[in-house]
């Protein structure tokens, strides 16, 4: 059963950075598009998620989580083989858009789904493994397009399509179901509201450098966030069954650990771009190889993950996290002190991908799995938050990076280092901010 959840978290992440690396053969194929357009192909999709995320989520709470989950399934196979069938660059956005809005489904309803399954003791180990499959799908995402690419990128989407048909089969006989809940009045304003400023905030961090800084678009977008945040949280404070209580961030535990996973993935889904960018720019690595060359992150994860349960267990969620974020900042901070024009793959860069990858293991199982100490009936809500926390941060960090990087085709070895700084400081941030992470069952 975790296989089949875990299979939509996979699926989520691997799509978010397999396309990453097909806006050249996207380029080619329709007719030369110029890149901010091309670039809709990969934004939409992270924009469409995180926007997506809590409303999904609430849905499947009210609902039922198990055909939330295979609705989603199903919607994500329609759309990749929409997305691999695309005649023209605009049905291809289209698709992903669609395509999204099935991930957004997926990714809190899979965690709701596979959590309630196992016994609170075993929770550690479960979100280790969920965990070091997310990190596999994002690890592999630019390895697997490169590879796809010699086959042609339509490819990268027509791969997901037997891995949803089984999904959906073992689903379909594997997923408990949970009981409806009684008819309640539906948070719809909440919902648009909520949906409307993600929307604004993602698509301000992701495109602010392609519109320009001091744009009347990019100024509209802040300011339209900022408006829609704030009538999000006055109708939220009144409504009786609002899309997102109040109440759910006076659970301590969960507060810390949004606040945790924030500042944990403002460096993390950095950390991928940048070292990607640095084998292709300073060290004038091919795609494929520099898709590759990331690997020991995900595959130190991999490692790591299946012992999460134990490490949580004998020190503690709190331990576990801190040293998580310490462990990430030392990477980064490796990085920064080994960086040269000369390729040194195995000096400079191995030593802090394992540790990017180990943190990943140590910090995200506790966090992440702080959604189990909410009530049962938003399990899936809490995952949501967590999951757009995961999103916006990713988004605001590789906006920051490249901010840094400056807009030079080739950034000099200086501004990576000075990336990979701001890393280091948010990573301390996370492990100072995870001291303060206790459940009622830990209070290490």
């Amino acid at each position: 059963m975790l296989a089949v959840a875990s299979a939509a978290q996979f699926l989520a992440i691997l799509d978010l950075f397999a396309v990453s690396v097909a806006l050249p053969a996207l380029r080619s194929t329709f007719d030369g598009a110029p890149l901010p357009q091309v670039s809709w192909v990969l934004n939409a999709y992270t924009i469409v998620l995180a926007a997506l995320l809590v409303p999904a989520g609430r849905l499947a709470d009210d609902t039922s989580r198990k055909k939330s989950f295979l609705a989603g399934m199903a919607l994500f196979g329609a759309a990749s083989v929409a997305c691999a069938a695309a005649p023209t660059l605009p049905v291809l956005v289209a698709a992903r858009v669609v395509q999204a809005a099935a991930g957004a489904v997926l990714v809190p309803t899979s965690l709701g789904l596979a959590l309630p399954a196992f016994p609170r003791r075993e929770h550690p180990t479960v979100m280790g493994i969920w965990t070091a499959v997310a990190a596999l799908g994002g690890g592999c995402g630019p390895v697997l397009g490169g590879l796809l690419l010699m086959a042609g990128w339509r490819w990268i989407f027509l791969i997901n399509v037997p891995v949803t048909a089984a999904a959906i089969l073992a689903g379909r006989r594997l997923l408990p179901d949970t009981p409806r809940k009684p008819r309640q009045r539906l948070d719809l304003l909440g919902s648009a509201l909520v949906l409307l400023a993600a929307t604004a905030l993602t698509a301000l961090l992701v495109q602010a450098s392609a519109w320009g800084y001091g744009s009347a678009r990019t100024v509209g977008c802040a300011v339209a966030a900022a408006v829609l945040a704030v009538l999000a949280v006055a109708h939220m404070r009144r409504h009786p069954n609002p899309v997102i209580g109040p109440d759910l961030f006076r659970h301590r535990p969960f507060a810390v650990a949004v606040s945790g996973v924030f500042l944990y993935y403002l460096v993390f889904a950095a950390t991928l771009v940048a070292a990607t960018l640095y084998f292709t720019a300073v060290w004038h690595y091919p795609v494929v190889r520099a898709g590759v060359g990331i690997a020991p992150i995900p595959l130190s994860c991999l490692v790591m993950s299946p012992f999460s349960g134990r490490i949580v267990g004998r020190i503690g969620g709190r331990a576990s996290a801190v040293l998580g974020g310490l462990a990430l900042a030392a990477g980064c901070g490796w990085w920064a002190a080994t960086a040269s024009p000369e390729p040194s793959y195995l000096v400079m860069f191995v030593p802090g991908a394992l540790l990017a990858g180990v943190s990943t293991a140590l910090l995200q199982p506790p966090l992440f799995g702080a959604a189990a100490s909410l009530p049962a009936d938003r399990l899936s809500l809490g995952s949501a938050v967590l999951m757009m926390a995961r999103q916006i941060s990713s988004a605001l960090g590789i906006a920051v990076l490249t901010v840094l990087l400056g807009s030079a085709a080739r950034p000099p070895v200086a501004a990576f280092r000075h990336g990979w700084l701001f890393m280091v400081a948010a990573a301390l941030l996370s492990a100072l901010i995870s001291r303060h992470f206790r459940t009622n069952n830990n209070n290490k």
